[in-house]
């Protein structure tokens, strides 16, 4: 909001929530009856064009989301070097309310203004008039309009809720209050309008006016330069012309300076131009990718993830995931995204943070959860992790993180499998797995003296066992199998804890991966489920509680940290993320993976002295 709201900051239509498109429903229904049902003669393909029109344009926007968000998480030809936080990601979600405004508007004018109506596809004298009232009218009174919203009065009220967003991205483009977009709506109908009226008007001048609009405003906020100066040294004249990245990055950077719209010559002629204008350009240019420090390698879960990552939807991404309704109207694009995995090969960059001198990436391979589960897929699984490894080692990497399934017991044996292929890896692989082990260890209830162990036995269930056993806390398993495996991995002392199956009375479970269904259903009621695995369990139990996959929250000094990590709350990290970190942080320089496990207390302590604090469980045992 701005900082002293005004009238109509708010759209109409913000109590609606995600179902505002509904108000488009009447007109939408009329235009498509009518087209199909009049004669060819009464068809108004102008009408009938105008929602499938609204979606392309929220499509092209999207487009424009996900390049930029993974140009500067790549961080070549960044210009502005700051975060973006979940305050920007929450101000910046209603980005579609000026297309559907733009869509309203449009239907009522096809009512009202006959001229409107039955526009042919193609008018030449109608473009040119459109480029003429753009480049004169338009731009002009834009510069002088803009330029009264930064007197103190009008921007206190109305745009300084636009420069909230230093940092901005390509929506950050059309977030304004409602009474600002009617101001600048009524700029842009001039050569509309106008050419409604002078009947010269066509689909190709409106729907080309409009994608020129979208396009150059999304191309000024996108906060990465990619305007090649030969362009400018082939055509000089084209600086007056036509604005770049970096060129409008400025205005939100120094706030008095290039208030131009898309045609720099007014800030040229009224001296507004900024004088670093041509250095941030160049500098711009010259930035080479950013070189990580720790890479936290992950994948895919759900097919719907692709919407949450911090590539797709920002207002998904920035919340934990979960399915939401309207997710299921986009199933021909999750499904083409499914086939595209199974014939694209490169891992690509999610993320980028920063955390104490140390650059932070996320990388992703283009594979689901599912895929992981194939036993036909480990060969190629295995050859996409160790070309991200290598990929990392060439890069300089300090310490790579194996995330998710990339370190399954089956796949590679947490990493270990690249180790002993490349003996003479300088970065440090690690699992994470002794950091999952004291997160775990620390959400059980002190005052607990008994726990019961579910799921499949692995390296991390054998170090949580042992450590509770030598500490004296009684633990039991399921299954008679998992005893007897639990039995020869203990020492003397520690087996005393160890209870046989069948004393199933603990209220405390840990949960570990195949954890399934009839097994929930035999923990007492009011039990608290502990995880230590990378997915988490379904909680199928009302009567009961459930804690978070192993994980902590991120101290303020975590920055750029604007999307949340698969199921995970806002600024809370998993356990195998931190723990790549803290490698790097702390300089052990020493793998994590195969059989092997770091210091348990030594890795906690360390995340507790860095920031990291314990995620809070609510259970019936506080």
């Amino acid at each position: 909001m701005a900082s002293k709201p005004g009238i109509l900051t708010n759209w109409p239509w913000t109590p609606l929530g995600s179902f505002k498109w509904v108000i488009l429903t009447p007109w939408v229904a009329h235009s498509t009856y009518s087209f199909f049902v009049n004669g060819s003669e009464e068809r108004d393909l102008s009408n009938f064009l105008i929602f499938p029109y609204l979606m392309v344009r929220m499509l092209h926007d999207q487009i424009w989301i996900s390049l930029s968000r993974h140009r500067t998480a790549k961080g070549k030809s960044r210009i502005v070097d700051k975060s973006i936080e979940f305050e920007q990601v929450d101000r910046e979600s209603n980005w579609d309310d000026q297309i559907l405004f733009n869509g309203v508007i449009f239907y009522i004018g096809q009512m009202f203004i006959e001229e409107s109506r039955k526009l042919p596809i193609w008018r030449t004298d109608g473009v040119i008039i459109t480029i003429l009232l753009h480049a004169g009218p338009v731009e002009f009174l834009y510069y002088w309009l803009h330029k009264a919203l930064h007197h103190h009065f009008l921007y206190s009220r109305y745009h300084s809720h636009h420069h909230s967003s230093i940092v901005t991205e390509p929506i950050t483009s059309v977030i304004h209050p409602f009474a600002e977009h009617i101001a600048y709506f009524m700029l842009f109908a001039i050569p509309l309008y106008t050419t409604a009226i002078t009947k010269t008007a066509s689909i190709a001048s409106f729907a080309g006016y409009l994608a020129y609009i979208d396009f150059m405003n999304n191309l000024g906020h996108c906060n990465f330069e990619f305007i090649p100066m030969k362009l400018f040294s082939i055509f000089p004249f084209l600086k007056y012309l036509m604005y770049t990245p970096s060129f409008h990055s400025l205005h939100h950077t120094q706030f008095r300076t290039n208030y131009s719209l898309f045609m720099p010559i007014y800030d040229y002629i009224y001296g507004t131009v900024d004088n670093a204008t041509d250095t941030t350009y160049e500098t711009s240019l010259k930035k080479e990718e950013a070189s990580p420090d720790v890479v936290h390698l992950t994948h895919l879960t759900t097919p719907e993830s692709i919407y949450h990552l911090r590539l797709g939807f920002s207002s998904l991404a920035s919340t934990p995931q979960s399915s939401k309704w309207y997710l299921y109207l986009m199933w021909p694009f999750t499904f083409a995204s499914v086939l595209a995995t199974w014939f694209y090969g490169q891992t690509f960059v999610l993320e980028r943070n920063s955390f104490n001198m140390l650059n932070l990436q996320s990388w992703v391979i283009p594979r689901f959860h599912v895929q992981y589960l194939f036993k036909w897929q480990r060969e190629t699984l295995n050859k996409l992790i160790e070309e991200a490894i290598l990929e990392a080692e060439l890069s300089k990497v300090k310490v790579l993180s194996l995330g998710l399934s990339n370190q399954g017991d089956l796949l590679n044996r947490h990493g270990e499998l690249y180790i002993k292929r490349y003996p003479q890896l300088k970065l440090k692989i690690v699992d994470g797995s002794s950091l999952v082990v004291a997160i775990v260890l620390n959400s059980i209830p002190k005052e607990a003296n008994q726990v019961l162990l579910c799921g499949r036995l692995d390296k991390v269930s054998y170090a949580i066992v042992n450590a509770l056993c030598e500490r004296g806390t009684k633990v039991t398993t399921m299954y008679t199998d998992d005893y007897e495996n639990l039995q020869l991995r203990l020492s003397s002392e520690s087996k005393k804890n160890l209870v046989s199956p069948g004393f199933n009375s603990s209220k405390i479970w840990l949960v570990g991966d195949q954890c399934d269904e009839v097994e929930q259903k035999k923990a007492p009621k009011g039990s608290l489920f502990i995880p230590f695995s990378q997915f988490p369990p379904k909680k199928l139990r009302k009567d009961c509680f459930y804690g978070s996959t192993p994980a902590m929250i991120t101290p303020p000094d975590l920055v750029n940290v604007d999307s949340c990590e698969n199921w995970l709350p806002r600024r809370v990290m998993s356990a195998w993320r931190i723990a790549g970190i803290l490698h790097a942080l702390e300089g052990w320089n020493i793998h994590e993976c195969g059989e092997s496990m770091f210091s348990i207390e030594k890795v906690w302590k360390a995340s507790l002295q860095h920031g990291f604090r314990p995620l809070k469980i609510n259970h019936p045992f506080d």
